[in-house]
Formats: structure tokens, C-alpha cells, sequence
């Protein structure tokens, strides 16, 4: 938020209209449209919409005081500093022509959310919940010993009982996943796991020891999943329409590469294709809480 503070500050200064400056700091003035902006961004619903003004107000006073000091202290004039204004000066001129050209996509017809919803049952109608009993324990705790006892061991409780041997602190846990939470590779391995096996997963500085405790079906209706899927396809076409419009830039522009060490490959004209595999998790995040 400093940096857009900051490259607005780049600009200049203009003047506003009698009984639009909201507050004055050190005599830079706060206008209402910055305010209207900043309740137009936090989305405020409108029976909050008076409470906010002033603690929006408050944070626009923050921030330039905060710009202020930065300026004072010539922050704006530290290289990287100027390169992150330039950075953002960028990226918002770049999506603002996006938007311009691009706009806003038509919504997909009934049977075109009928369609993806039908090709893809792992998403919706073979939807499954997986109840997991485990284990929790830091990571530094997995000795020669303890990775012995997980790997022979028939059960979560024969590795408690032996982490409370051993003085080894765990805590027990119980948690659901729906197959779309999870990657496809982990959820098919889930999936064809025999009852009470155990597998262990490590994240970082933690270890979580497993076993699937009972699987069922919990698919997702047409009715339910149709809004979700329209807002997918809507990405999807925008996405698509971007990627396009780069390329046609791209093909009219003289591109040279100076330094051959990091010269791209050709990027050939983007062709009509189904979503990637990967772009299709983002539809099933998006029903994964669904019941």
C-alpha cells in the first residue's frame, strides 16, 4: 500500500473542488474520491458503510503520514524502492489494457456447465470424504528407532503407546478431506489403501502419521456445483483471451534477446484447448467444501 502511495505521489498534484477534501496531513489533502476508492475496494455492505468511512478515513490518514515520513526520509529515492514503483506502475497499466481489450466474458450456456460437470465426476458426482485418524509429531522425533516401529507397526495405537514409552510428544487428531482437497495422485492412493494401513506425511518442522478411517461418497449435484462452474469457464475464456492477445502482441513486436544465457523459446500461437488438468483443481477447491 506504501508503494501505490508512493507512485501516486509521482504524478502531480491536483487540485481538489471545495467540499471534497475529506482531511488535510501537513497539507496534502485526502479527497473523498480516495475514500470512495478505498470503500469500493473492501466491498463494505451498506449497513456498514458509515462505520467504515471513518476507520477507512483513519487508515488513508496512516498511510500518508506514513508516505510523508518516507519521503522525508528519501525512502522514495532508494533503488529498490523505485524499482518496485516502477514494477507495480507496470503491472497496473499492463491488466488495465488487459481489461480494455479483453472486458468481460459472456457467461457459459446451461450446457456448457452440463458438459464439464458430466466430464468430470472425480470433481462432482464421484466426489468422496475421507476420515483420517492421526498422529502429530515434530519431524526432529523421527529417529532410526521410531521409523522403525512406524514401518512394522499394525496401528496408530501401537506407535502411541510407543511414542509415550519413549517420551516422544504427539498429538492425536482426526480430520475429513474431500478427494478434490487433495492432489489426484494422493486421493487415488488414499483411495485403494487397505483398512488401517499407515502412511506418514512430513511437512517442514511437523510429521503427520496416518490411516484412512472410513471413506464415503459425497458427490456434488448439478444445482450445486453450476455457479461454480460458471465462474470457472468465465476465468477460463479470460484467461484464454489474454494469452491470445499477449501473443498477437508479441508476434508484432521486435523482440531481441541480448543475452543469450536466458533467451526464451519461441512461443508458438496459443491454440483452442480443453483447461489444463492443473486449472481444473481450481473448480474442484471451489466445490470442495460443498456437502
Amino acid at each position: 500500500m506504501l508503494l501505490l502511495s508512493l507512485l501516486a505521489a509521482c504524478g502531480p498534484k491536483q487540485k481538489s473542488e471545495p467540499g471534497q477534501a475529506m482531511a488535510s496531513v501537513n497539507g496534502e489533502e485526502i479527497t473523498a474520491m480516495q475514500l470512495a476508492e478505498e470503500m469500493q475496494r473492501a466491498n463494505v455492505p451498506a449497513a456498514q458503510q458509515a462505520a467504515a468511512k471513518k476507520q477507512l478515513l483513519e487508515s488513508l490518514i496512516d498511510r500518508q503520514v506514513l508516505q510523508n515520513a518516507a519521503v522525508a526520509d528519501k525512502a522514495d529515492r532508494d533503488p529498490k524502492v523505485v524499482q518496485a514503483i516502477e514494477r507495480a506502475k507496470a503491472q497496473i497499466i499492463a491488466q488495465a489494457y488487459l481489461q480494455k481489450k479483453v472486458g468481460t466474458p459472456s457467461p457459459p450456456t446451461k450446457a456448457e456447465v452440463a458438459d464439464y460437470y458430466h466430464k468430470h465426476p472425480e470433481f462432482f458426482a464421484q466426489r468422496k470424504q475421507i476420515a483420517m485418524n492421526q498422529l502429530v509429531f515434530a519431524s526432529a522425533d523421527m529417529s532410526d528407532k521410531a521409523k522403525a516401529v512406524i514401518d512394522n507397526a499394525k496401528s496408530l495405537d501401537e506407535v502411541a503407546a510407543w511414542f509415550k514409552d519413549n517420551n516422544v510428544k504427539f498429538a492425536p487428531a482426526q480430520i475429513t478431506r474431500a478427494t478434490t482437497d487433495l492432489p489426484p495422485d494422493l486421493s487415488s492412493r488414499l483411495l485403494s489403501m487397505k483398512a488401517g494401513q499407515l502412511f506418514l506425511i512430513k511437512e517442514g518442522e511437523r510429521s503427520l502419521l496416518n490411516t484412512v478411517a472410513d471413506v464415503k461418497d459425497a458427490p456434488v449435484t448439478l444445482e450445486t456445483a453450476g455457479p461454480q462452474i460458471e465462474q470457472y469457464l468465465m476465468n477460463s475464456k479470460s484467461k484464454e483471451a489474454a494469452t491470445a492477445e499477449i501473443a498477437r502482441l508479441r508476434a508484432a513486436a521486435k523482440i531481441d534477446y541480448l543475452n543469450k544465457e536466458v533467451a526464451g523459446e519461441p512461443k508458438p500461437a496459443p491454440a483452442a484447448a480443453a483447461p489444463a488438468a492443473s486449472s481444473d483443481q481450481s473448480v474442484a477447491k471451489g466445490v470442495a467444501g460443498l456437502k
